[in-house]
């Protein structure tokens, strides 16, 4: 991210004083990196920087994980949505993410895929 942004993601003014400081855009992840960031910042309730660092893994990630962090990347973005209070748009995306994990044709290691369905699952009506 190179614009200040709030916790969960909107797009602040520069200096702004509730700005949360973003990923570095030059980051290089791996997926144990990547998965263990991703937890982090769920813990800490940043799940719109829980959806960067997935999609910033999934565009540096070998071709046979790229649906894995598609898929991660929506269960972020699907987080974020429902912690900005659009349940309805969550229940989409968290949808989405458990369609695109079943497609996935590997899981890398350190992923807890039953964590991220079930997450995905409670945020479908």
């Amino acid at each position: 991210m190179t614009r200040p942004r709030d916790r969960l993601g909107r797009p602040l003014a520069p200096g702004d004083p509730g700005a949360v400081p973003g990923l570095d855009p030059d980051l290089t992840l791996d997926d144990a990196l990547a998965w263990a960031m991703t937890l982090e910042f769920i813990d800490q309730d940043l799940p719109f920087h829980a959806h960067e660092v997935c999609e910033a893994r999934w565009r540096q990630c070998p071709e046979a994980a790229r649906l894995t962090w598609q898929a991660l990347a929506q269960w972020g973005a699907a987080l974020t949505h429902e912690a900005r209070g659009h349940s309805d748009r969550a229940a989409r995306v968290a949808a989405k993410a458990l369609v695109t994990l079943a497609a996935a044709p590997s899981i890398p290691e350190p992923v807890d895929v039953e964590r991220v369905r079930r997450s995905c699952r409670l945020l479908i009506p």
